[in-house]
């Protein structure tokens, strides 16, 4: 499953089961053992310095951001 595709999946379920306000890491998109390192690179790549986000952002905000291509 591509990366934007995860992101969307897992915050839709986040947002879901704990409500709107739920912040979450990119480790969110990942179980919690290194079993795809080029992925968790991208997504620390995109998360960290691209778009230089805290640790914890809204849910809804990330999935809004990849939605719309940012």
């Amino acid at each position: 499953m591509a990366l934007r595709a995860k992101i969307v999946e897992v915050c839709d379920k986040k947002i879901a089961t704990k409500g709107e306000n739920v912040g979450l890491s990119f480790y969110a998109f990942f179980k919690n053992k290194n079993d795809n390192p080029e992925l968790l690179m991208e997504a620390a790549t995109w998360w960290i310095q691209m778009h230089k986000l805290d640790h914890f952002v809204k849910a809804h905000k990330i999935k809004e951001m990849v939605q719309n291509n940012l």
